[in-house]
């Protein structure tokens, strides 16, 4: 297998910018230790000369590279041979318009959009990175694999070693820190899990000095080979609009490779001329994780042609530690103090003209339950773009005739215990679950009715509820 040479790794610091080659297998610039893009010699390239052209290639989706949904746009991230991709079929998503979110949000019933990465082969939108990730692993001759993991990441890794066979999974969770509907496929698919002490960031921490001393391959998004996958969300995105550019696009912000790979797309996409302007991006923490809420709001950190301003988020870390402060959220796959990702999200922040909010898991549910009501249940760190919309709706930064795509992440099955637990009846159970979050009310709870063995009963009870 070989790797295209008109890729290569950039250091983002303008101070550095130091270049590597694509066979190195990196996850920092080790001139100044900032993070790497993948970025191309796109004049040597052969691009679309418009996003419209990616359309007359799903007529060759005998080809596995043009039926997966990231790689059918091989062209905007090239850094591979197409016979060389490992692919099992990801990315085959909806982009469906909600109109009862639409009215939940406050927008137009037409004017509102669900990105539905929960139908990806793991659950999630993880897929998007990891097809990425394991098909540059593969190219460098890896042979094992490794995550720090909330839950999502370590699915997809055990999932794509399982299929491929070629690569042993090693995955890093902290103690009571994963939903068990997540770490339930990492142990099925056979995967090496390892629980430490700690949360996620602990975890994080480890399975960078573990893959270092073992020359392990780490698949985290601060691999930037993974962000790279990441970015064929906004494609997909463009293509179910007809290639128009909506308003807003709106994230959850845990680890913030998402909202780093989004904005990457938009900036590569307007760099070639294929669209004339970016939509707005909304960067979404949940209250109990919300380090960029917190930077970006109340201490002013932004990206400032990327100089950053990495004494203040040192700062910010040291309070943590001197509070002993952990990640609190019932939104896990987004349960994160520390994202790795945090300057590729500032630069994204900066191009798409972005905002950022956070929202309390209360909201977060809530808007979970309408969005299942609407039949597209997700699990809760999805919801949060949801609950964000509806919050920038209220503030008025989000106008009624906005367009606007909210991500949904993940599958309402990968943490069934919260949403049991929302719309159970039994107090013990929803405060056991939920009352340690802040959560006081089940909204929009759906309660099952508990009924004798009896015919006529049960049809007094459908009768009076129906």
């Amino acid at each position: 297998m070989t790797l295209n040479s008109n890729a290569f790794q950039r250091c983002i610091s303008p101070e550095c910018g130091a270049t590597f080659s694509p066979e190195n297998v990196l996850v920092s610039c080790p001139t100044c230790g900032d993070l790497l893009d993948i970025d191309y010699e796109w004049d040597r390239l052969k691009v679309p000369k418009q996003l419209s052209d990616f359309e007359s290639y799903w007529a060759d989706r005998y080809l596995p590279h043009r039926f997966s949904g990231v790689w059918r746009f091989h062209e905007l991230l090239p850094f591979v041979a197409p016979e060389d991709i490992v692919t099992i079929g990801e990315g085959q998503t909806l982009l469906q318009r909600a109109e009862r979110v639409a009215n939940y949000v406050g927008v137009a019933s037409k004017n509102l959009y669900l990105q539905y990465e929960g139908m990806n082969p793991s659950g999630s939108f993880k897929d998007n990175g990891m097809t990425a990730a394991f098909t540059h692993a593969r190219a460098t001759g890896a042979t094992q694999a490794a995550c720090a993991s909330t839950g999502n990441t370590s699915a997809s890794l055990a999932l794509y070693s399982c299929m491929t066979r070629k690569m042993r999974a090693i995955i890093f969770v902290g103690s009571g820190k994963i939903a068990y509907g997540k770490l339930s496929q990492a142990l099925d698919y056979g995967a090496l899990t390892v629980q430490i002490t700690g949360d996620f960031d602990d975890a994080m921490i480890r399975v960078r000095e573990v893959c270092r001393e073992l020359g392990i391959y780490l698949v985290n998004s601060v691999n930037p080979f993974r962000l790279e996958g990441q970015k064929s969300v906004m494609f997909r995105v463009l293509e179910a609009l007809r290639w128009e550019i909506p308003d807003w696009i709106v994230v959850p912000g845990g680890n913030l490779g998402n909202s780093s790979a989004f904005g990457k797309a938009f900036i590569e996409l307007h760099q070639l001329g294929l669209i004339e302007r970016p939509p707005r991006l909304a960067v979404i923490n949940a209250q109990g994780a919300n380090t960029l809420h917190e930077l970006y709001n109340h201490q002013g950190l932004r990206w400032n042609g990327g100089q950053g301003n990495q004494p203040l988020v040192q700062t910010y870390y040291s309070e943590l530690d001197a509070r002993h402060a952990k990640a609190e959220t019932i939104a896990s796959a987004i349960e994160i103090n520390r994202p790795v990702n945090l300057k590729k999200c500032l630069r994204a922040l900066d191009f798409c003209d972005g905002v950022v909010r956070q929202v309390s898991d209360q909201e977060i549910l809530d808007a979970k339950a309408q969005v299942g009501a609407g039949g597209y249940g997700c699990e809760p760190a999805s919801a949060a773009s949801v609950a964000g919309a509806k919050l920038l709706r209220e503030e008025g930064v989000i106008a009624p005739s906005d367009r606007v795509v909210c991500i949904l992440t993940g599958h309402l099955l990968k943490d069934p215990t919260a949403t049991v637990a929302y719309h159970s009846d039994d107090q013990k159970k929803f405060n056991e679950v939920l009352g340690s979050r802040g959560v006081k009310r089940a909204s929009f709870a759906n309660h099952a009715i508990a009924v004798s063995n009896d015919l006529d009963e049960i049809m007094r009870a459908i009768r009076l509820y129906a």
